[in-house]
């Protein structure tokens, strides 16, 4: 990788070429391009690129080899710590005028900046400012871009004038169904009834042409289940979603909504235990699940999982053809039968209409108490999520939008919103996202803005799964969850013609991303470019003072409270307790916390740098020491106590989780590997499959505060320094 680079582009020679996979007959020409593209030997790193990256002389077929060889060489002399990270994507000076945010600042930059306004690039940071210190401004305009119909107005964008409401009173008055806003022709969008909804493929039928779904043939579906949904349910029941994420889970998602009731979302990777607190805690009268979960050719087990956690009626849907592989409990019903109860009805359907606070959907985020957070969306939270991918992923209503991800976690709303509400195409695939077929599907379906997290980026590298696929259809693409992999990065971007790649940081809770990239500015690889529009946030020092806005630093993260699609509650929590106890005041406001601690680097980029609190984030998935500790204290009698903590790679990517053990008999001996088998099975059995071990340790005891506060930080610093010094024998 970097041990191939030149000091410099010009450095390169043919036969580094032919080293790095290139054919021998093809390397002198290629050498010849690249070095007619680099332009001036004299020309800085990040130049150099540029010219490179837009002579389209590196192709998504050549070998990565060759691509990380231009690469690093071209920034082999960059030094960060002087410039900052260096960037890989440049925006144009003419297609900037063609995002969304591009036009919007065309047509009202000079009317709310004045002669300062230049062009959407120059004029960028200026117009961020505006959108954080006149946000009733920048939502009037914002609102008028996405299908939100109101069925009442509201009285205003944003009210203060209640002060306990820390977060201020949005969209005061107005009346909706989301889930209606989702369904309609949008003349404004050019979305009739006959554009195309839904893009999907089963696994197992990679060879066959996509499957499409017209926003017709979408509502039909839906008021059917929403008649059914009538038929059995009382209005404003809680109903949860444990499925896959498939037309099937994104036609009950809606019509749970357009009826008035209330989505709980349960990811389809729960062990019975997490399934069984979350609709204990959401109160969920029923659960959609289905008998099995396709993945890579094998039928994994869910409705048996889903019945070990809980006694509420399931209603059951077959994940191959129209017959249900298992038997039922009594008082469960399949699909087939639950959609019976729609017979007869009408095929229109009034929606309920409810205040833009309403409660639509229950998620869960871990908090450091180790029981999940449920974390309530009222309608602003989708209209915020949309807004975002509209400003930032730029999703336009040509787009076809594809993002593997669960209803459990933010992103499976998220990506419903961000395509319905923008007059995108959503695009699933009925399958495991980690393989070829996967890929082959974004090729087949035209996908333009791929969504991923870097574990899944990962395996597609590894398995070389792009090879001969072209996804050259791609404009954006945008990678959430965990920290980002550079060379891995580098791989993703280079498949998709060197396209940039929209890094995304946030929280189920914000409905959205406070840190984000913008197509209006260069992208550096496992950074972020700013943050997300109308987002205002200081970086806290250890006395919880804010750092100057322009200086480099790192700290924790204070965001401003009037956030839009925010949470203003938490149905098992107090919400101040969480989010504002404790948070200094900042230009008479009460800061609300969000537990990142990031650093603002030299040119004004973000990388996080972890959590404040005991939170860790492992695999995309946000979870607690307190809940990974309480099922490893459990995994064999001899353990007295058990500490989790997330460790960085040096090289950066995602985190690693390692636990360290205090025995009960100090000075036994214990088989450590032994033990990271224990606790891999105990975490697999009641936590979560997807949560993998990497380290373990025994320990003599653990470093305290004086009132017995276990030091997590402490221990994640101590192990961070000693696997560094390891790496270096």
């Amino acid at each position: 990788m970097a041990a191939s680079a030149r000091g410099s582009v010009w450095e390169i020679q043919p036969r580094d070429v032919e080293a790095a996979g290139l054919a021998a007959a093809d390397a002198a020409a290629f050498h010849a391009a690249l070095r007619s593209a680099a332009g001036s030997a004299a020309a800085s790193g990040d130049a150099v690129w540029a010219a490179v990256a837009a002579a389209g002389v590196l192709r998504p077929e050549h070998p990565h080899a060759l691509h990380q060889l231009v690469y690093y060489s071209a920034y082999a002399g960059w030094d960060r710590a002087a410039r900052g990270p260096p960037p890989y994507w440049f925006p144009s000076p003419t297609d900037c005028k063609q995002t969304n945010l591009g036009r919007l600042m065309e047509v009202n930059g000079p009317k709310l900046l004045g002669s300062s306004y230049r062009d959407p690039i120059s004029s960028f940071n200026h117009f961020y400012r505006f959108s954080v210190e006149n946000q009733e401004v920048y939502w009037s305009m914002v609102l008028k871009q996405l299908a939100v119909k109101f069925k009442q107005e509201p009285m205003s964008i944003l009210s203060t004038s209640d002060r306990s409401k820390k977060g201020g009173t949005w969209l005061q008055g107005a009346v909706l169904n989301i889930a209606e806003c989702c369904l309609l022709p949008c003349p404004s969008l050019k979305r009739t009834d006959d554009s195309t909804a839904i893009i999907w493929r089963d696994e197992g039928l990679d060879d066959y042409p996509v499957n499409r779904m017209s926003l017709k043939e979408l509502r039909s579906q839906v008021i059917t289940v929403a008649h059914a949904l009538d038929a059995i349910f009382e209005k404003g029941d809680p109903i949860a979603i444990d499925t896959p994420m498939t037309c099937n889970a994104v036609i009950i998602y809606l019509a749970i909504i357009l009826g008035g009731f209330v989505v709980v979302s349960i990811a389809d990777s729960f062990a019975p235990q997490e399934i069984g607190s979350r609709m204990g805690v959401s109160k969920a009268k029923a659960i959609f699940t289905q008998d099995f979960i396709v993945r890579g050719g094998k039928k994994v087990p869910l409705y048996s999982r889903v019945i070990q956690g809980t006694s509420s009626k399931a209603v059951v849907i077959p994940a191959i053809g129209d017959s249900l592989g298992i038997m039922l409990r009594d008082g469960d019903m399949s699909w087939k039968d639950f959609l019976s109860h729609a017979a007869g009805r009408s095929s229109s359907y009034s929606p309920v209409y409810q205040s833009v606070d309403a409660l639509t959907n229950i998620l869960f985020s871990s908090g450091t108490t180790g029981e999940p957070k449920a974390i309530p969306w009222t309608q602003l939270s989708p209209i915020r999520c949309a807004s975002d991918t509209w400003a930032h992923l730029d999703v336009r209503p040509c787009d076809i939008g594809c993002w593997p991800t669960n209803l459990g976690w933010v992103m499976g709303p998220i990506i419903i919103y961000s395509c319905f509400l923008t007059g995108a195409t959503l695009a699933l695939y009925h399958g495991s996202p980690l393989g070829r077929d996967f890929c082959k599907f974004v090729q087949d379906a035209g996908v333009t803005v791929l969504g991923s997290v870097p574990s899944l980026v990962k395996s597609w590298k590894a398995g070389n799964c792009a090879e001969g696929l072209d996804w050259t259809k791609i404009r954006v693409l945008g990678t959430t969850g965990e920290a980002s992999d550079i060379d891995d990065n580098l791989w993703l971007t280079s498949r998709a013609s060197y396209k940039p790649i929209v890094e995304c940081c946030g929280g189920t809770e914000l409905a959205s991303s406070y840190i984000q990239g913008s197509l209006l500015r260069p992208q550096a690889f496992g950074a972020f470019s700013g943050a997300s529009m109308s987002t205002g946030f200081v970086i806290l020092d250890e006395q919880g003072t804010p750092y100057p806005d322009d200086i480099p630093c790192s700290g924790e993260v204070g965001l401003f409270p009037l956030y839009f699609g925010a949470t203003d509650r938490l149905l098992n929590a107090d919400h101040d307790k969480v989010y504002f106890d404790g948070m200094p005041i900042y230009k008479g406001r009460q800061l609300r916390r969000h537990g990142d601690i990031i650093q603002r680097t030299v040119g004004g980029y973000y990388i996080v740098q972890g959590r404040a609190d005991d939170t860790m984030n492992l695999g995309g998935i946000k979870t607690s020491s307190v809940e990974i500790e309480r099922v490893c204290n459990r995994a064999d009698e001899c353990l007295l106590e058990t500490a989790a903590v997330s460790i960085k790679p040096s090289g950066g990517g995602p985190e690693h989780l390692a636990i360290l053990a205090v025995l009960k008999d100090r000075s036994a001996q214990y088989d450590v590997n032994l033990l990271k088998r224990k606790f891999q099975t105990a975490i697999q059995k009641n936590l979560n499959p997807l949560f993998k071990v990497s380290y373990v340790k025994v320990v003599a005891e653990f470093p305290r505060t004086a009132s017995n506060k276990l030091l997590r930080r402490v221990l994640r610093d101590q192990l961070a320094q000693e696997l560094s010094n390891r790496s270096k024998l």
